[in-house]
């Protein structure tokens, strides 16, 4: 099943890399750069899932997901941190996070991780 999914993360690397990672299993990834962007992407056309860089110019990755838990048309968006900083995990996930994936992430493993945090077969 095709999936799409919203990475917003101010490294313009991991947004490249989520992009050949996911594309290699046939998923569309949309990318946007920060919070803002981000969230506006999600209300014109929710993806299936998000993944959401913790630290982030404008609106961090805490203020976006509140963002979009505030909101009828993002609210039941799965979304999955990204941080390099794994000592955060339990307090992302108490935010509603369904997971936190660790930066760096192996492109191999990606798609994996994903599957794995909101659920879906492969």
């Amino acid at each position: 099943m095709s999936r799409k999914i919203l990475v917003i993360d101010d490294s313009e690397l991991v947004r490249e890399a989520a992009v050949i990672a996911l594309g290699r299993v046939g998923w569309e990834v949309e990318t946007q750069p920060d919070g803002e962007e981000g969230l506006a992407a999600a209300r014109r056309q929710p993806p299936d899932a998000i993944l959401l860089d913790v630290i982030m110019p404008g609106p961090d990755g805490r203020a976006t997901l509140q963002r979009l838990q505030g909101e009828a048309a993002t609210r039941d968006i799965p979304v999955a941190f990204l941080t390099a900083r794994d000592d955060e995990a339990g307090a992302l996930l108490a935010l509603g996070a369904r997971a936190v994936i660790a930066k760096p992430f192996a492109l191999s493993e990606l798609a994996g991780q994903v599957r794995e945090a909101f659920g879906w077969e492969p």
